[in-house]
């Protein structure tokens, strides 16, 4: 597993949606990032800023934000807390 540094936190993107609440299947090249995920990992944080997030918390992020890497076929994000933009 993947174990990030100082106020870095991996995220498990949520899966983009398939069909709209009409019935109609939006095909991949339409579908939208997802901005919204679970936590997996997270650093420890800086010493003058302490981690708000902790691992299970469902976040909000920035559409461009962070970086994915895969890790055994599974996608991550690997975003500062700064780039999280609320917690559910």
């Amino acid at each position: 597993m993947i174990k990030p540094l100082a106020d870095r936190v991996v995220i498990e993107p949520k899966e983009a949606e398939t069909k709209t609440a009409s019935g109609i299947y939006i095909p991949d090249t339409a579908k939208e990032k997802p901005q919204q995920g679970t936590i997996v990992a997270a650093g420890p944080g800086k010493k003058d800023e302490p981690m708000e997030v902790k691992v299970g918390d469902v976040v909000l992020y920035g559409k461009y934000a962070g970086t994915e890497v895969t890790v055994e076929e599974k996608k991550y994000l690997i975003v500062k807390q700064s780039d999280i933009l609320a917690i559910l």
